[in-house]
């Protein structure tokens, strides 16, 4: 039961973010804007060609290369980590993997990724890069507890 625990966080990643940016792609036109919190959140559909925050745009290279290098690193480190006992770690390593599958499904079978999540003058995302955010954010205030616990102990 336990080795299905990561691939099945990944799937049900992927399943979401595809199943949202599909009926994204299916009721709306690139620009279109649906308020759901006054002007501060909407439902803004935009198809991104770069990476995050745009970066690398238009440069189907540069962004299916870093990618794929984050996502290999990512399931390297899941195993690793999984095999040496730990477990939150390799939970949210899985999030940040399956955010980059998911954008990379995009990019491989559309050209651009489908962010549609707007927040203010913030940037635009999707579910995706939620898992990613959310993954790595986690991951950076669990190895601060650990450290900070483990030079408790020295």
């Amino acid at each position: 039961m336990k080795r299905f625990i990561y691939p099945s966080i990944a799937v049900l990643v992927i399943a979401l973010d595809q199943f949202t940016k599909f009926l994204v792609r299916a009721n709306m036109q690139p620009g279109d804007r649906i308020p759901v919190i006054g002007n501060w959140m909407s439902i803004y559909y935009v198809q991104n060609t770069g990476t995050a925050f745009s970066m690398f745009r238009d440069n189907r290279f540069v962004t299916v290369f870093l990618t794929t290098a984050l996502i290999i690193l990512c399931i390297i480190f899941i195993v690793k980590e999984a095999r040496e006992g730990h477990r939150l770690i390799p939970v949210l390593f899985t999030f940040v993997a399956a955010g980059g599958i998911s954008n990379m499904i995009d990019r491989l079978m559309l050209g651009f990724v489908t962010d549609m999540i707007s927040c203010g003058s913030f940037a635009v995302f999707n579910v995706a890069d939620i898992g990613v955010t959310c993954g790595c954010i986690l991951t950076m205030i669990v190895l601060i507890i650990q450290f900070k616990d483990e030079g408790k102990e020295a």
